[in-house]
Order: structure tokens, then C-alpha cells, then sequence
């Protein structure tokens, strides 16, 4: 069977914010290979970690997005319905096989494996196939529903004594073991409120559509509305998030601790300070043009092929720096690192100089295979390329 090619029609900015993610992306893992530990009582430290929250957040909602823009080109929300749930357990899948030898370079899936971003991803999907037969506004009400009410019901939630299997998936988060199997499974990203960050994406798609000048008022108003939201509920620690801000927060500055808000499970202030901006941001991504813009494309028109080899490339890069600077004590690389990592090795860490050194060389690394897969991707029909 040939391939036609076939045309389609990519709105830039959406392009852009998310291969914007996809770079962040690559700073928080390597700093995971580094040894170097999330956040701490250093700005560089601190904002290293800090700005990679976007990641998730960004990913997911406009993961939602794109889905409903695929569905005004499927034809049909049963065609949609389906292209979701396949490919949503086609991640599930890749994230449980494939995705977890790359962290972790051993076979050894039966004492561990990992539930992560890609996991939930994939899951979201799932549930987003089932409301897509929902108007778009009904579907991103419920999206915005579970994102501003699940840290009402965090307390309750918490507060279950020893929580079953499908608590700490949807939100409790932990490791469990899996009946009969002996499988040890770490949960990373629970469905709530991540189900809901894709859901709200699924209903901004509709706001992609409109016009030009309607589509850039509506998001500077959907953006701003929201950071300054964030501002108010975060400066009165009124709701949204569990951990207060304190102007003497012990060993952190006010101005951290303010920004210092909660990623898992993510509180609704967390959410509102990374998808905020993004979305603020989005008409001025419309209008950027150079070899950055070009570069950035290239990353969001690809990101789940990116993400799938980002991830061995940057461990290959560690274990070959672990040879050189602590050869005796390179085995913690290929065991169940970097999820349940043992001490890093004497003389290992990597200074915040290297870490960015190796960022940058993974990341101009992979726009070439990148750019090729999208040219590829542009010009084939194959219903198969669109699921990586």
C-alpha cells in the first residue's frame, strides 16, 4: 500500500509552545541523571527545577487541545473517540515497556515499574474518548470543574487509612503491588486532576478556531484572567494549593516560596501559574519568526517521538560521563534509577555548568532525526504516524 500525502494545516504557536516543553523537558531530565536534586536553598537550583513545571501542565492541556482540533478533521466524534483510545493505551503501553527500559536500562519490569507523564497521558486520552461525544464547552466545564475543585477533596482523599489500588491512581499516588503478579508499580502522575488539565485543553480547542483578532483577545483574556488568579489566591493563601506561601519561609526566600507551589498531586495554583502565562503567551508565539521559532516547530510538531528518544539518549550521555569521573560505581545507572535512585556516588553530581552543556547538545542532537520524522510525518498518510 503508498502513501499519499496529504495536507495539514498547524496553527504555529500551538507548535511552538509545545516544543518550548519538550526543551524544559530535557533540563529536568537530565538534572534527574545528574544527581543534581529537585530544587533547594539556591536560585540556580531552585529555578532549574522550577521552570520545568511547565512541562507537564503545557503538555497535557494542549494534548487536549489537538485532539480537538484532530476531531474537526476526522470527520466524526466516533472516529475521534477511537483515534483516543487507541492511541491512549498505545502510550500506556510504550510508557510500562519501552519508555521504562529507557530510564532504567534493565529488564527487571516484574519487582519494578512506573506510572509517569506518559502513563497519564495515555489514560486521559481514554477518559477524553469517552466525553468527547459531549459538547466542546461541556467537556472543557468538566475539565475546569476537576482542575478547581480536586484540592476540596484532597483532605478527604488523604485522609483514607491504607488507600485500595484505584485510590492511588486516581490521586493518592504511591506504590502498590499487583495481585497476583508480585509487581511493583510507583505511581508518578495520578488521573485527577490531570484527566481534567486535558479535558479543559479539549475545550480551548474551540477557542483555537476563531478568528484571528477573536482568538488572540480571548486568549490574552483567558491567560491573564488566570495568572492573576493565581496571584490572588496564592498572595491570600485562601484555596488551591496545600502548601502556604510564607515571606519567612524557613531557608527560602518569600519570593520562591511564593512560586513554590505543588506538582503531585498538581494543586490548582500550580496549574494556574504554568498554564496561565502559556496561554498569555500563545498571540505572541503566533508572530515569532527566526531559527529559534523554526527549531521549536520542529520539536512540537514531534513531541511524543522526541520524548521517546530523549530519554535513552540522555542516560547513554550519563553512563558514559559516570565511566569517566566514577567508573567503580557506574551500577547504580542501570538499576531502578532515577525513580528509586541509591545515593549518587562520591565525586558523581554534576555542576548546574554541566548539566546545561549536556541539555543543549541532547537537544541540538535530536532536531535532526526530529526534523526528519516531521518532514516524513507531513508528507504520509499512514494512520500509524500519527500515534508516535
Amino acid at each position: 500500500m503508498t502513501s499519499t500525502p496529504v495536507t495539514r494545516t498547524r496553527i504555529a504557536s500551538l507548535d511552538i509552545a509545545r516544543g518550548a516543553v519538550m526543551v524544559l523537558m530535557a533540563i529536568d531530565h537530565v538534572r534527574v541523571f545528574a544527581g543534581v536534586p529537585p530544587g533547594g536553598p539556591t536560585p540556580g537550583l531552585f529555578f532549574t527545577r522550577w521552570v520545568t513545571h511547565f512541562c507537564a501542565p503545557v503538555f497535557l492541556f494542549l494534548a487536549g487541545t489537538g485532539a480537538y482540533l484532530y476531531g474537526q478533521k476526522a470527520g466524526s466524534r466516533a472516529a475521534l473517540a477511537r483515534f483516543l483510545a487507541v492511541r491512549g493505551l498505545w502510550l500506556v503501553l510504550l510508557e510500562l515497556t519501552v519508555l521504562r527500559f529507557g530510564w532504567t536500562f534493565n529488564f527487571d519490569y516484574a519487582s519494578f515499574t512506573f506510572a509517569g507523564v506518559i502513563w497519564v497521558i495515555g489514560w486521559a486520552m481514554v477518559v477524553l474518548a469517552l466525553l468527547v461525544r459531549l459538547p466542546a464547552r461541556a467537556v472543557g466545564a468538566i475539565g475546569l470543574l476537576i482542575v478547581a475543585g480536586h484540592d476540596a477533596a484532597a483532605p478527604l482523599l488523604y485522609g483514607v487509612e491504607s488507600p485500595s489500588w484505584w485510590l492511588q491512581l486516581l490521586y493518592v499516588g504511591g506504590g502498590f503491588e499487583v495481585p497476583g503478579l508480585g509487581w511493583h508499580v510507583a505511581i508518578l502522575y495520578v488521573l485527577l486532576p490531570w484527566v481534567g488539565v486535558m479535558a479543559a485543553g479539549y475545550g480551548f480547542g474551540a477557542v483555537m478556531r476563531l478568528p484571528d483578532a477573536e482568538r488572540r483577545r480571548a486568549c490574552l483574556a483567558i491567560g491573564g484572567a488566570a495568572t492573576l488568579l493565581f496571584v490572588l489566591l496564592r498572595a491570600t493563601n485562601l484555596y488551591g494549593d496545600p502548601r502556604p506561601w510564607s515571606a519567612t519561609a524557613s531557608g527560602m526566600p518569600g519570593a520562591l516560596s511564593f512560586i513554590n507551589t505543588t506538582k503531585y498531586p498538581a494543586s490548582l495554583l500550580f496549574l494556574l501559574m504554568t498554564l496561565g502565562p502559556t496561554i498569555l503567551l500563545l498571540p505572541w508565539l503566533e508572530r515569532l519568526q527566526g531559527r529559534i521559532a523554526r527549531w521549536l516547530r520542529v520539536f512540537g510538531e514531534v513531541p511524543f517521538f522526541y520524548y521517546v528518544l530523549h530519554i535513552p539518549l540522555i542516560h547513554l550521555v550519563a553512563v558514559c560521563i559516570s565511566l569517566v569521573r566514577t567508573p567503580a560505581s557506574t551500577g547504580w545507572l542501570v538499576a531502578n534509577h532515577p525513580l528509586m535512585p541509591p545515593d549518587v556516588p562520591d565525586g558523581y553530581r554534576w555542576s548546574l555548568l554541566l548539566l546545561y552543556a549536556v541539555t543543549v547538545a541532547v537537544v541540538v542532537t535530536l532536531y535532526f532525526p526530529c526534523r526528519w520524522y516531521a518532514a516524513r510525518k507531513r508528507e504520509s498518510a499512514h494512520p500509524w504516524m500519527r500515534l508516535l
